[in-house]
């Protein structure tokens, strides 16, 4: 009689899953070029390039909106909607927005969302239970008004931080969504964070040795922006 321990069947699942990780990465899959998408209103379609990048592999791929509360969205149609991608192959997907006038005070958040299946090879799996994983990519979409004055090169200059009893009290009072990282406030490190046009959020904190705010934002390139140091308001 043979005794498996929870202890191994533990160790061996994280083998596998380690071992499947890197076979994955290494055989490639379907990349985006950004890691979000601006839609100036007063644009007709955008377009976002999808790369096959394994030499081997076709795959399967589906695109579509959501909200940002994470339903399907009309409001966008993305052509193709589906596409078999090839190897090594780069595809063009085009973005038209035609969904109703949108808020012209802000900018509203979408999900931009693709999911790719890779292609089986039936010859070599007949007769076999075959396991297959779709994987699925997401980023921001944002629809940015026409109208707004303010440069969004210029917004994360303008964001708040005030000190209250129970912490401190972070605000966007831009028409932007803003997008924090590598946040430092008082001398303690704050999560990264993404704070909706003209909202504000709670961070509690305490024992801030100084009024010092450090932090850097995403751009609209995805790139992490220079420092920004200023000062906490009392």
């Amino acid at each position: 009689m043979y005794f498996i321990s929870i202890r191994n069947i533990f160790f061996w699942g994280i083998a596998l899953l380690a071992l499947f990780m890197s076979q994955s990465s290494s055989a490639g899959g379907i990349t985006l070029t950004g890691t979000r998408v601006i839609y100036p209103e007063q644009s007709k379609q955008v377009t976002m390039s999808l790369r096959n990048t394994s030499d081997k592999s076709s795959f399967l791929v589906q695109s579509w909106v959501e909200n940002a509360k994470g339903e399907k969205s009309h409001d966008f149609v993305v052509a193709p909607p589906l596409y078999v991608s090839g190897p090594n192959n780069e595809n063009t997907l085009r973005l038209i927005y035609n969904g109703s006038a949108q808020n012209k005070e802000r900018e509203t958040l979408y999900y931009f969302n693709v999911k790719s299946i890779p292609s089986v090879d039936k010859s070599k799996v007949s007769g076999q239970n075959v396991l297959m994983l779709a994987a699925i990519t997401r980023i921001k979409l944002f629809y940015r008004p026409s109208g707004l004055t303010l440069p969004a090169a210029q917004a994360p200059e303008k964001m708040r931080f005030q000190r209250t009893g129970s912490g401190v009290t972070i605000e966007n009072p831009t028409p932007y969504y803003l997008t924090l990282a590598q946040i430092t406030i008082g001398g303690q490190k704050v999560d990264d964070r993404m704070i909706a046009p003209h909202t504000s959020e709670q961070v509690a904190l305490k024992s801030l040795s100084n009024n010092e705010v450090k932090f850097r934002t995403i751009n609209d390139f995805g790139a992490v922006t220079a420092e920004i140091k200023i000062q906490l308001r009392q």
